[in-house]
Order: C-alpha cells, then structure tokens, then sequence
C-alpha cells in the first residue's frame, strides 16, 4: 500500500474518525506511523513477593469468597479476596458496583494496579477476565497515544496495528548506510514497528535509541547544511588583517590575556580573514573579558578599512562600552561614537553626517543604531552584545546596515554547550571559560532573615572601610498577592538604618525613566550613593569597581542565571568582595539551587544544573527560545548523543559526495522539503 494514501482506507476510519485523526495532524499512513505513543502501559505478570511497595503491577488470580460492597453517597468501595501463587490478598475496586455480580467464587481474573504491601492488597485500576485473548496480550508494553475528539486509545492501536500490517515495507531508511552500521542502528522500518508495539522493554528501549539520533542528527544536519549554502552563496567581507599592527595594540593593554580570550581571538579573526560571513556566538562568564575581545576585533576591522558597530540593550550599558572601547582605541586613531535615544537632535546629526561620510569608526550604541537613518559608509563589522536582549529582527536590519558584514553576538548569559549547539546549531560559538589573573573569587553565603541584623552590620563595616553595596529586591512596592520585601520599602528601611551614620541610599527600578536611571547609577559610580537598592534592573553590564557588597532578597525567588548574573555585579575591582543571598527557599529544588550557588562560581556549571532542574525552553526564555519540538530527544538526557550527532552532521555537509551520490537523495529531500535551498549546489 502507498504510505501517502488517506488514513480513510484503513478499516474503521470513518468520516468523523478520519476528522479527529486530522485534527492531530495525521492525514496519510505515513503521518499515522510517525504519530509516535507518549509513554507505555505495562502489563508484565509479576510475582507479588518480588513487588516494591507502591509499585504498579499486573497479576493473574482466583477470586477467593464473596466481594464485600460499600455505599458512600454516589460512590462506592467493593473488595474481595484473591488467591495468586498461594497468597491471599485483598483487591479493591472503587466506584465498580457491578462487579458484585460478577465477580465469582473460583473465577480467574487479570488486574492491573497499585500493589500496597503492608496490607496485602492491590487498589485496581484495569482488569480483565482471563481468557485466552487476553492472556496473549500479557508480559507486553501498550502504546498510549495522545487522542481527541471521538477517538479512544483503543482506536488508536488498531488503526496502528493495520497501518504498521500494510505499510511498514514502505518505510524508507534515511540515515547513511555507514552510520547505521557504525552505531549498531536498527533500521528505520523496525524501529517504527517495535516503538508502536515493543515486542519488550529492551527491544523498545533500542527502537528509541535509533530515532533519538535520527531526530538530532537531522536536525543538525538542517542548520549545519543551511549555515554551509548560505557562506557559498553570501561573498562575505574578507579583511586583510594586520598583524603587526594587531600585536602592538595588544601589547598596549593594561593587562595579559589569558588563554581562553587567545584561542577565541584566533577563531574570531580567522572568521574575519575568510571571505565567508563570521556567524559567531561568544559566550563569556561575568567579568571573563569578553569586552577586550571585541575590542581587539573592532581594531582589526577598522585597520583593514572598515567601520565597527556595537550594539546594546540599555544606555548605562553602552556609555559605560563606550568609555572602555573610547580609552582602549582613541590612542590608535580610531575613532569611537556614542548613539543613543539620550542624543540631542543637533547630536544625532552631527554623528549620523561623520558616520556617513566614513569619519566615525566605531559606533556604539542602543536601539537608537537599527533607526533608518543611520547609515554607515563601509560597515565590516557588527557586534551584539547581550545578544538574547535583542529580537532577531533587530539584529537582522543592524546587519543589513552594510553588504554582508561579520556578526559576533556576545553573552554573558552562560549557556550549557547543549543548548548552545541546539538553539544556536546554524552558528559557530566561541567560549572564553577563564577569568583574568588577579580576579579574587567572590565569597557567597546563604542567610536567612532572621540574621539580617548581622548582614547590616558587616555591610556597615564595607562602607566604612570606602566600600559600597547592591541591594536587590524582587518587587517595585508592595504587593497584596505576595508576602515579599519591596524595592521601596527596603529603600525607606535603609535609610532609616544608614542615614545616621552618614551613608545615603539610592533607589532604582524599572519605573524610572532611562534618564532617571542614568542619573542614578551615575551618582552610584561617583561614589555619591552608598547603597544602592534596586530591582533587578543592574542584573547585566553595570560595572562598579568599588561595590563589594551584593545583598539579594527572596533570593528564593530568582532564577540561578539571574542569581549569577547578579553576583557578577561584584568583584569587579582588587578587594575581597561577596554575595549574600536572604532565601527562605521552600521546596527541595529551591534548596538545591541554593546550594548550587553556595558550591560553584562558574557560570556554564550553574547553567547546566539550572537547565537539569528547570529544562531548556525556560532557560533560554521560553517564547523566544526557538527550541525545536522533538518527538523522542530530550538534550538534557540526550547530550552525548548530541554532540555525536553533531559532529557525524558537520562531517557529512562537507563530503562534495553528499551533494551528489544518488545514496543520500533521502536526506537531500528531507532538507528540501525543510526550506533548505540546494539548488544552486546541484548544479
């Protein structure tokens, strides 16, 4: 049978049938096939003595005397004894009262349900009588489907049973022959039938394995095959970089690099020197020197004559990018601009007219960059930092500002490799996993409210010594819906604390208008403010050398990344500095993530066991995640898969065989009909 005829040929399906069938999607017998079950319903005969407490199982007994039968209202309780392998048990039968009838003396029955050992009895939920029918279906896993409308599981596996019947021949293998082979792989037709209807947990277990890696090596193979056609079709910039004039200015910075800002240097200019487009994602730890980075790549786009943006998601952010790139590049003869919604109109057109005319070198700045009337004369390179702030359409007309510039997105946002190679598989990613020399770990504590009064008093001795210190609450005000410490009451509470010992206390929150905020964290920078109490509004990019106290409220309350991201606020200057999280966390993963923190200072740590605890779509922000929907991967489980699946992809895309060999047509159609163009490739 054709698998692409209407699931309306197979027995049963009628009109309103074949209605919910398309409603989930399925409208050929290929469809139904790959409609694949969401869990098992196991119906292996166990022997009760080797039963756990609590443990769901299936057993053949002898109804032993009479069911005894309960009203209660509507409801009702009927138990009666049984007799399996020479044990007498106690079977219970909720809201069943017909069964009094039924049930009798000597009869032999089948019942699934939830063993409790300590009063020898077993709560029912499925049973049968035992007749042979029915015994042929035991010691085998049922598939339960996902099923709608007029349609029952039971419809479900018979409409699979016929469709696996005629049709299962006609499932084509997709995945090349050597890789099959080489991971032991059984084939695609037999997986299919056996996760519908595994003849055992291992032969199920084994089928599962197969798509597992046939979902992510496809899904791989589609980024790596589009990010390989889009670099032959875009001629990217190709900069001719200068050496000599590159080491110079390294050799003018104020500090050594380490290691891990090297070998990211050296993939990132080597992206630049190619006529390919750089697509790159660097991912740097709080405080890991991502920003010299960018840097040393803007000097080099510059001296090879073209003009550099960087864009930011928040004004306090880009003056502050803009003071460090302006001291670290000006001495060079490059010259550095600011653009940002703050600039007067006699500003902006001073700045938008240089920029035009090749002037400025460097432009950083917020959304005020992606205006249309920003145009630049050559544009070679466009940075984003804090990247996952900015929409992909944001980035996308910062890049159309010039003719297929080099991108590098930047995070400080640690994500797991994972999850990095899953949402971002059409992208190289670079990761500086190294702080500089000299940076003094932050010491962090876990403390709970009742020793607040010991917190002030070492933040007083912070403040005495020149210090300053973050405060972070979760809230603006007050709320009625939850009992947690506000931004504003805290602020009034602070100041009442502090002011007569002559420390002021600042307040920040998401209310303020940018100006407000500026002018804020201006006087916090000045030293004018002490104590600055905020929202989470400081969480990215603030840099406040002298700040060595983070205090955070309901730390409870916050997510780990959050949590880390906040902590990276402090020890950004030479003194001892810490982080004191106030939680009174409730539940065992609230207390495990805060003794994640307490263990660990390293960010694609934290990341990972937070993607453990919470999953990926919530890591990377659910809605804007773009996180595929597998059927059977989880790349948390799956990980190693993953990257095995990766590398055998990557390989693949650059065989010239791959694009021409008549063997790998399957997957060449797959991709086609996924929106991969290839045409230009066959030719």
């Amino acid at each position: 049978m054709n698998l692409y005829q209407s699931v309306s040929v197979l027995k049963g399906v009628g009109k309103e049938k074949e209605k919910d069938l398309h409603s989930l999607g399925i409208f050929t017998i290929h469809d139904l096939l790959e409609y694949l079950p969401y869990r098992y319903e196991d119906y292996t005969v166990k022997d009760l003595a080797s039963v756990s407490d609590g443990e769901k199982v299936t057993i053949i007994a002898t109804v032993y005397g009479e069911p005894v039968l309960r009203h209660y209202g509507k409801k009702s309780r009927l138990s009666v004894r049984l007799l399996s392998e020479k044990l007498l048990i106690t079977a219970v039968f909720f809201n069943r009262p017909f069964l009094k009838r039924q049930l009798q003396s000597g009869k032999e029955i089948i019942v699934t349900g939830k063993w409790e050992l300590g009063k020898k009895q077993i709560v029912v939920q499925h049973y049968r009588y035992a007749l042979d029918k029915h015994i042929k279906d035991l010691n085998s896993l049922h598939p339960v489907y996902s099923v709608t409308g007029s349609l029952t599981i039971g419809d479900m596996r018979k409409f699979m049973k016929e469709a696996i019947s005629v049709g299962i021949h006609g499932i084509k293998e997709i995945l090349p022959s050597d890789l099959v082979k080489k991971y032991r792989l059984m084939s695609r037709g037999e997986a299919i039938k056996l996760l519908h209807f595994p003849v055992d947990a291992e032969s199920g277990k084994m089928a599962k394995r197969r798509f597992v890696y046939e979902e992510l090596f496809l899904f791989q193979l589609k980024m790596l095959a589009h990010r390989y056609l889009s670099r032959q079709e875009k001629e990217g910039i190709q900069h001719s970089v200068d050496v000599n004039s590159l080491k110079k200015f390294i050799d003018t910075l104020p500090f050594s690099l380490t290691d891990a800002q090297k070998r990211v240097l050296r993939e990132i200019l080597s992206d630049m020197k190619s006529p390919y487009v750089m697509n790159r994602l660097l991912q740097g730890d709080v405080g890991s020197g991502k920003t010299v980075v960018a840097a040393i790549a803007l000097f080099a786009s510059v001296k090879a004559g073209f003009q550099g943006a960087l864009m930011v998601p928040t004004e306090i952010l880009a003056e502050q990018h803009y003071q460090s790139l302006h001291s670290l590049l000006s001495p060079h003869g490059i010259e550095v601009a600011l653009l940002t919604g703050s600039a007067t109109p006699r500003q902006r057109k001073d700045i938008l007219g240089q920029l035009q005319m090749g002037l400025i070198d460097v432009l950083i700045g917020t959304h005020a960059l992606i205006q249309e009337d920003v145009s630049f004369r050559r544009l070679g390179l466009v940075i984003t930092d804090e990247q996952h702030r900015f929409g992909v359409e944001q980035r996308r007309i910062l890049r159309q500002k010039g003719e297929h510039p080099d991108v590098l997105l930047m995070t400080a946002t640690p994500i797991p490799r994972t999850l990095a190679i899953t949402a971002y598989g059409d992208m190289d990613v670079s990761v500086i996993d190294e702080l500089p020399l000299g940076r003094k770990p932050i010491e962090t504590y876990i403390a709970n409210f009742s020793m607040l009064d010991r917190v002030l008093q070492f933040i007083r001795k912070e403040l005495k010594k020149g210090r300053q210190a973050y405060v972070i609450c979760p809230l603006i005000e007050e709320s009625e819906k939850l009992d947690l410490e506000n931004a504003i009451d805290v602020h009034a509470q602070l100041r009442e604390y502090f002011s007569p010992m002559g420390f002021t206390v600042g307040l920040m929150h998401g209310r303020l208008s940018p100006q407000e905020k500026e002018e804020v964290m201006k006087s916090f920078a000045n030293q004018e403010i002490h104590i600055l109490v905020s929202t989470t509004v400081v969480e990215v990019g603030v840099n406040v050398p002298n700040a060595t106290v983070m205090l955070v409220y309901h730390a409870e309350r916050f997510g780990l990344a959050q949590l880390h991201q906040l902590r990276g606020r402090v020890g950004r200057g030479s003194e001892q500095s810490y982080c004191i999280f106030l939680a009174d966390p409730k539940t065992e993963v609230g207390k495990a993530r805060m003794k994640i923190l307490k263990d660990t200072d390293d960010g694609f740590e934290i990341a990972r066991r937070d993607m453990e605890l919470r999953g990926p779509g919530d890591i990377l922000g659910t809605k804007q995640s773009g996180l595929p929907e597998f059927k059977m991967a989880d790349i948390v489980r799956d990980y190693k898969i993953l990257e095995i699946a990766r590398r055998d992809a990557a390989h693949l895309v650059q065989q010239d065989s791959f694009w021409t060999e008549s063997s790998f047509q399957p997957l060449r159609d797959y991709l086609q009909k996924e929106g991969i163009l290839l045409g230009h490739k066959l030719d």
